[in-house]
């Protein structure tokens, strides 16, 4: 993978949907456990809890992928009015899986102290 492939990878992916339910409907779809169990797949959240809640307009959860190497993201779930009663409901998911941070590459001539050692 270059680094041109692994920037596209690290950049969240960002899905929007125009709903022609209400905010407070689509609110306690995501925002209530009972409710949301029936519609995300509650075996993938890392915690049953938010981590965190703007309630009303924005909920997040942490997620931990089923298989391996069990990457952990972030899901946003965030709730706009639109201009005829329905929901724009905008879901951003970001991996934050530590293990995907890549250290930049030192420069040549970056001045640390070269140390060499013997076999």
């Amino acid at each position: 993978m270059n680094d041109v492939d692994a920037g596209r990878q690290m950049q969240d992916l960002v899905l929007e949907f125009e709903l022609d339910a209400p905010p407070e409907k689509v609110w306690r779809a995501i925002g209530i456990p009972a409710v949301r169990r029936k519609w995300l797949p509650n075996e993938e959240l890392a915690e049953a809890e938010p981590v965190s809640s703007n309630p009303g307009k924005e909920i997040r959860y942490r997620m931990r992928d089923g298989e391996p190497p069990f990457l952990e993201s972030v899901v946003t779930f965030q709730l706009v009015p639109n201009s005829v009663g329905g929901t724009r409901l905008r879901i951003i998911h970001g991996l934050v899986d530590a293990r995907l941070e890549r250290r930049p590459p030192r420069a040549a001539n970056d001045n640390r102290r070269c140390v060499m050692r013997a076999a």
